[in-house]
């Protein structure tokens, strides 16, 4: 799907490409509520503010899957008020924005380890994925207690149980097999990452998915980033040439049409 985006300038920037799948690292949180003088929950209860803002662009520029980084496995480490203020907050999330989700078509998915989590959060998450499991409109993929590493060892271990069980043959086993086993193989990979709060890493987030994502950094706080800014990466990732390790196209030359020798 594609359509045409303005840059920040309001200038059409031509037939881009929008981006079947976009990956947001929320980041700043705390650091807005810091400088506002606030306690820390009331940043994370903006920053919930700013993913109903960015679900509604998603849903207006086209984008089909929308992957967000709510709680990595490095979070469990955080202050024990803030890790708690942080699940409470998704699960009345999860309480009060379901059935909104649900009418507008929406398809909720969750990836990560479960197990940490309370059985009340567990039971509510698996809901969310059942009632909304047939919604086509857009998918919302939330990333709770999830790291790329530990996406891969997971994807790695399910191999190995295979070729251990004579499944499947060790010469089997390619970067596409392995690829069919990480959290996000149903999904087409993200074609680009944000990340806000002015850090340029992507901290253990996809990094399997991640190989050709184009990423974009910005110093806007989560709680800030809101729907010009999201208009204004869209526009940044329309101006990129996606090669995926090729050239491009020099001269008319087809990327991957055969060459005489």
């Amino acid at each position: 799907m594609a359509e045409h985006v303005t840059d920040e300038t309001g200038s059409d920037n031509g037939a881009s490409p929008v981006p079947r799948h976009v990956a947001i690292i929320m980041d700043g949180n705390n650091r807005w509520a810091r400088q506002r003088k606030l306690p820390g929950p009331a940043g994370h209860r903006a920053g919930v503010e700013a993913v109903r803002g960015v679900m509604r662009s998603c849903r207006e520029h086209g984008v089909e899957v929308l992957t967000l980084f709510a709680f990595s496995s490095e979070n469990w480490g955080r202050p024990l008020p803030e890790v708690r203020a942080l699940l409470a907050l998704l699960s009345r999330y999860l309480r009060t924005e379901v059935k909104q989700l649900h009418d507008d078509g929406v398809r909720l998915r969750f990836i990560g380890a479960r197990d940490r989590f309370s059985p009340r959060l567990q039971r509510l998450m698996q809901h969310a994925e059942q009632l909304t499991a047939a919604n086509t409109a857009a998918t919302v993929v939330i990333a709770v207690d999830y790291g790329g590493r530990w996406d891969i060892a997971r994807a790695a271990q399910q191999i190995a149980q295979r070729c251990v069980d004579g499944t499947m043959d060790p010469a089997d086993v390619t970067p596409d097999a392995l690829g069919q086993h990480m959290s996000l193989a149903e999904f087409p990979p993200p074609d680009l990452c944000i990340r806000t709060g002015g850090d340029a890493r992507v901290s253990n987030f996809l990094l399997w998915d991640f190989a050709y994502t184009e990423l974009y950094f910005t110093s806007i706080l989560w709680p800030d980033f809101g729907e010009l800014e999201f208009a204004r990466a869209l526009a940044d990732y329309g101006r990129r040439e996606r090669r995926f390790g090729g050239r491009g196209e020099p001269d008319g030359i087809v990327i991957g049409g055969k060459l005489d020798a």
